[in-house]
């Protein structure tokens, strides 16, 4: 594996981590999804352009979580009498957060709970809406790398970041500082 590739790996890894978290709930389904993507990545996409890189791999990662969510319906319509790992506690994505600055209390708790109503609001977005936020917010990418690591249309993607920056917003609106 090239150099360039072990860099594009390790620089992208830790929030490929959180948007997975953010889409499963489960630190172990997380890590999981992440490694699939980045092995399907080095395995069929290692001698692309270093420029196609970002948004292959996040097409990739968003289609793991499709994969993901497809197979958590199959398990709960079939296996639901079996116990899950949702049964299981959940690991907090603000665990892994380091916070850098010297905040009061009582602003920090504000924070807290600012993300928490955040995360919850991310959760109970419809999986395209929440794919399109993360990969514009979280990620920084365009509307046009975001629609290729999608596989929609530019349209698709500005439809779908709108309808969750309106929700968001709408429910956030007091919250959010």
């Amino acid at each position: 594996m090239s150099d360039l590739l072990n860099k594009f790996l390790a620089e992208n890894e830790s929030q490929a981590f959180r948007m997975a978290q953010f889409a499963t709930g489960n630190r172990d389904d997380a890590l999981d999804i992440v490694q699939e993507a980045m092995i399907k990545l080095v395995k069929k996409y290692r001698d692309f352009p270093e420029l196609e890189w970002p948004p292959i791999f996040h097409r990739i990662l968003q289609r793991q979580i499709t994969d993901w969510y497809r197979s958590k319906q199959i398990r709960q319509k079939y296996f639901a009498w079996l116990p899950s790992k949702e049964d299981e506690k959940t690991d907090d994505v603000l665990d892994y957060v380091e916070d850098t600055s010297a905040r009061t209390p009582e602003i920090h708790l504000l924070n807290e709970q600012a993300i928490e109503v955040l995360q919850k609001e991310l959760q109970l977005l419809p999986l395209r809406q929440r794919q399109a936020f993360l990969l514009r917010c979280w990620q920084g990418l365009d509307t046009a790398q975001t629609a290729e690591a999608m596989s929609c249309s530019t349209g698709s993607v500005k439809t779908h970041y709108h309808r969750a920056l309106t929700v968001l917003r709408n429910k956030l609106g007091e919250t959010w500082p």
